[in-house]
């Protein structure tokens, strides 16, 4: 999915117009980049926190050539999902697993 989509999605299940989620959602995206930016985290409770790491300085190769080179320091942004989202994104494995159990059984129960 990508913005579009989600500005598409979240318009059409909270019945606003298409824009007014898009200047939502924009707005959301620049309050976080903001409060990273100064160095803040930004926590949604049960879906995750965002936040800004320091990379030091290292050792690097191109991987096209070989050659060695030096990464610079630098920061990256850093998601950390919460609770909530690593059990919904478990669901469906569970769900799948449990189906795959369940289809075995029933195979072993007509084998019998």
């Amino acid at each position: 999915m990508d913005k579009t989509e989600l500005i598409s999605a979240v318009a059409e299940k909270v019945g606003l117009s298409k824009k007014q989620v898009r200047e939502v959602i924009n707005e959301i995206l620049s309050q976080i980049a903001k409060q990273l930016v100064l160095g803040q985290k930004v926590k949604l409770v049960g879906f995750g926190t965002f936040s800004k790491q320091y990379r030091a300085a290292r050792d690097g190769r191109n991987p096209r050539t070989g050659e060695r080179l030096i990464i610079p320091e630098r920061h990256v942004v850093v998601f950390s999902p919460g609770s909530d989202l690593k059990q919904q994104v478990q669901e469906p494995m569970q769900q799948a697993s449990q189906s795959q159990e369940d289809a075995d059984n029933k195979q072993d129960d007509k084998k019998e």
